[in-house]
């Protein structure tokens, strides 16, 4: 009995990770009933993270914290004895605000300050900061002020939330909000390596994904740029270096934030394959579809498709991937995967948020995959079957 591991990321837009592995798995097995299939829905530390993580041990608690644009949110958390794990797209991310309006200068990461300060009134030793999907580009300033930092104007009242109310930061105090963290180990799960500032920073790359214009991302960066400056002023010695540091820009900067509390940056791709023992299904798979909304050149860096693709590799275990749409150039894939199919090339309509036609498109693949790889016990390295629409 042939044995298949389905193991996806999310298809931001259109459908999460486990609606993903569900489509395809219903295809290979209407083809090839006999197939001993396992599904996996993993995430990155974007959305979903908590949910990939709640297939494991962890259970989900929920709270109550202040969303991006300052209305309370309800979220959960996932939570695994002394260890929590607090998923920021679910507090401060885009699919959180209100009518779906973007609010690029002002939206606040004050909750996730908050769901921080539920973790460890729990008791937590270690809490894992998922990055990814928000809405912010603060710096962490909202965070670090729901911790008890001061981030005060010349007047001593505190500077407004977002970006832009760092443009008033006169003063700054991280003591308590350092105090706070003292002896928690704080894991900053994310795949963007981005710096906090510049060409290549945070406001810079994705502040036009949050609706910011071009001037915008000028304020935003200059902001950013003048909290950096107001830190080293205070005292604090590594602020330059860590916000040039490789992923200080995740989440509009909240991995900036965590690194100044003593946080450490770790690949959200293995942190979750590790999580959710990926190692000991592969080494009962015969061969894996994998997948992702888009893979592109940021795939290649090490997001959850590559990262499990080269975890297969090390067993021997083929991998098949899937994808919204695929960038890469034939060359590229081959290098990590059996085969690719992009479910662009299965149809002339737009499937990227329309969750019902991409879910028949999966499924039609998954048919295909069994077809050809269970069933034709197909050999050579090319790309899947291409499907037709009927």
């Amino acid at each position: 009995m042939p044995a298949v591991l389905i193991a996806p990321d999310k298809f931001k837009g259109s459908l999460t990770a486990g609606a993903v592995a569900r489509a395809v798995a219903d295809g290979i097995l209407a083809a090839a009933p006999h197939t001993r299939v396992t599904r996996l829905a993993l995430a990155d530390g974007g959305e979903g993270s908590v949910a990939a993580a709640c297939t494991g041990r962890f259970q989900p608690e929920t709270v109550t914290v202040t969303g991006p644009t300052g209305r309370p949110v309800t979220a959960a958390v996932a939570v695994d004895g002394r260890t929590v794990l607090v998923e920021a797209a679910a507090i401060c991310g885009l699919g959180v605000l209100p009518d779906g309006r973007t609010a690029p200068l002002t939206a606040t990461s004050r909750g996730i300050g908050q769901a921080l300060h539920y973790a460890l009134a729990g008791g937590a030793e270690t809490i894992v900061l998922a990055l990814g999907g928000v809405a912010t580009t603060d710096g962490g300033a909202g965070l670090l002020q729901s911790l008890g930092a001061v981030l005060a104007r010349a007047d001593g009242t505190p500077v407004g939330p977002g970006g832009r109310g760092l443009t008033d930061l006169h003063h700054v105090d991280l003591t308590e909000a350092r105090a706070a963290l003292a002896g928690v180990d704080l894991v900053l799960a994310t795949d963007v390596d981005n710096p906090l500032l510049g060409a290549h920073g945070t406001a810079a790359v994705y502040g036009p994904q949050k609706g910011a214009a071009a001037d915008d991302v000028r304020e935003l960066d200059a902001a950013l740029t003048g909290f950096v400056r107001r830190l080293e002023a205070a005292g604090v010695r590594d602020a330059a270096d860590l916000a040039r540091t490789a992923g200080a820009g995740a989440a509009g900067g909240l991995g900036y934030a965590g690194m100044l509390l003593g946080g450490r940056i770790r690949s959200g791709a293995d942190y979750f394959l590790t999580l959710l023992d990926a190692d000991r299904l592969l080494a009962d798979a015969d061969f894996v579809v994998t997948g992702e909304g888009s893979l592109d050149e940021q795939t290649l860096s090490g997001k959850l498709p590559v990262a499990l693709a080269r975890r297969a590799r090390r067993q021997g275990v083929p991998v098949h991937a899937v994808a919204g749409r695929c960038a890469l150039s034939p060359e590229q894939t081959a290098a990590h995967f059996r085969s690719v199919q992009a479910l662009t090339d299965l149809t002339d309509q737009d499937c990227a948020t329309d969750s019902a036609l991409s879910a028949r498109l999966l499924t039609r693949y998954g048919r295909a995959l069994a077809e050809r790889w269970i069933i034709g016990c197909g050999e050579e390295a090319a790309p899947a079957a291409r499907l037709t629409l009927t």
